[in-house]
């Protein structure tokens, strides 16, 4: 009983055995029965042969795909085992499952009604030109691309085309096939978002990338990133250094290098603003070129901008410091900056200051040109007839200057003391006079101003420049004659 039970037993697990093996199969033979020419498979690399590139699409019979179809634009095979790829059913039988990424060869109406409803890519051949367009040998029919179809791009020569294979997909079936319309164009988009998808699901920000200038705009440059992606360049980060207007730094078509500093959702759905920077690519320059300056240097600059109070002026890349009004000359009164430097002028300064914390750098032109009043006393000395020239009259005196940078005053209580007096009175800005020196105040700046022979300086001849010595000689003889009448 055992015995035949056990057999029994036996018999029963190797019938569900070779059920589940039927049932096993018939499930796998469904998936390669299902397929058709023209379906769309997606399978994974198993092998990689010579010329041959075989996949597993989860029928009973592996797919083979020529290799060269899958070659990138530089010639090179870019997969490797275990990569997935999408490919058409472009022949089949019980022994072999032919894959292609487009369909090729003559074929029947049904094919390209297949292959035009399912948008199934075909291989076809630019002829010739023709009106508007090219004329394309598609499965041995004669069909007609547009010239706008056959390029993502302008066409600027249509003949470059000519004689290349290219895929495309039928736009258009009418008449039982005597009017076919393809669009390589359409495949290229497909192409170009699926690259751009991939490209945007690995950008972050921080990362560092080339582009292509694409357009400028006054208030920035928009920069391909890559087919399809855009991103934008305020004009605040093209450099370091103040820019006016985009073009001054860049041109369209230039090849540059960008961070991206930001990336959020458009208005659009699916459609992202990209933030960039140039000038992020270096260092600040206020941390890698400010601390090399210090007060005392003397060196050039450009200058950037003026305001009211003073002048920006460009020291290093980025790095600008203040000329103040007040600094800007020993030798002159500034009123408005402009009276001195001009926008785009180098011009010499002086460093007064360095603050790197609130950065700012205080400069002085006049410091750089040199203080007239710093060896002041090398130069005059008290009693010394000097020429100046008037700068202006005042209540309290006459403002003349002795050399540049240097002004001195003659008060009215040392003019009134002159039997000419009137004569002072009436002397305007720009007239030339002798005087003579009669006080110096270095530290304070100052220096008095006096009627050429002191206070007994009624002589008409010390008023003005003497003009021959024959003049000074009857002076002198009509003092001699005065003494004598008074004794």
């Amino acid at each position: 009983m055992s015995d035949h039970s056990d057999h029994f037993e036996n018999d029963t697990n190797q019938g569900e055995e070779e059920s589940f093996a039927d049932l096993f199969e018939s499930f796998d033979g469904d998936t390669s029965e299902d397929l058709q020419v023209g379906d769309k498979v997606a399978g994974e690399i198993i092998a990689i042969g010579m010329d041959t590139v075989f996949v597993n699409t989860g029928a009973k019979i592996d797919g083979a795909v020529n290799k060269a179809e899958l070659l990138d634009d530089s010639g090179e095979f870019p997969y490797g085992i275990g990569d997935t790829l999408e490919l058409y059913v472009v022949a089949f039988d019980e022994n072999e499952m032919r894959l292609s990424k487009a369909l090729a060869g003559a074929g029947s109406l049904n094919l390209l009604q297949d292959a035009f409803e399912g948008k199934v890519p075909v291989e076809g051949k630019v002829k010739d030109t023709c009106k508007g367009g090219f004329n394309v040998t598609v499965m041995g029919r004669r069909a007609f691309c547009p010239v706008s179809q056959i390029d993502t791009t302008y066409v600027e020569k249509p003949e470059d085309y000519v004689g290349e294979t290219f895929q495309f997909v039928i736009a258009r079936l009418e008449e039982n096939g005597r009017n076919i319309v393809v669009s390589r164009r359409r495949l290229l988009e497909e192409e170009q978002e699926k690259a751009k998808k991939a490209f945007l699901e690995t950008m972050s920000v921080g990362d560092v990338v080339e582009g292509r200038v694409a357009n400028l705009m006054p208030y920035g440059a928009f920069v391909e990133l890559f087919p399809g992606v855009e991103g934008m360049v305020h004009i605040s980060e093209l450099g370091w250094s103040r820019v006016e207007t985009p073009g001054d730094v860049l041109s369209k078509g230039d090849t540059v290098t960008v961070k991206i500093i930001g990336i959020e959702e458009g208005k659009k759905p699916g459609q992202l603003k990209i933030a960039l920077s140039i000038k992020q690519i270096s260092g600040d320059p206020w941390e890698t070129e400010a601390p090399k300056f210090e007060a005392g240097q003397k060196i050039q600059g450009k200058v950037t901008r003026l305001m009211g109070f003073g002048a920006f002026v460009e020291i290093a890349p980025g790095v600008e410091g203040l000329v103040h009004i007040s600094e800007m000359s020993y030798i002159r009164r500034v009123n408005r900056p402009e009276e001195v430097v001009s926008p785009g002028e180098t011009v010499s300064i002086m460093i007064k200051d360095v603050d790197l914390q609130k950065r700012r750098i205080s400069l002085s032109i006049r410091d750089a040109e040199g203080d007239p009043w710093a060896e002041i006393g090398d130069k005059f000395s008290v009693g010394q007839e000097v020429e100046g020239t008037v700068e202006k009259q005042e209540k309290f005196g006459i403002f003349i200057t002795i050399a540049p940078g240097v002004t001195g005053l003659m008060p009215r209580s040392k003019i009134s003391q002159s039997s000419r007096s009137g004569e002072f009175d009436r002397l305007k800005a720009g007239d030339a006079i002798q005087v003579a020196v009669e006080e110096i105040q270095p530290d304070a700046r100052r220096i008095t101003l006096g009627p050429v022979g002191g206070e007994s300086a009624g002589d008409w001849k010390s008023f003005a420049k003497p003009q021959s010595a024959s003049l000074g000689s009857l002076g002198e003889k009509l003092k001699e004659a005065m003494k004598s009448q008074k004794k």
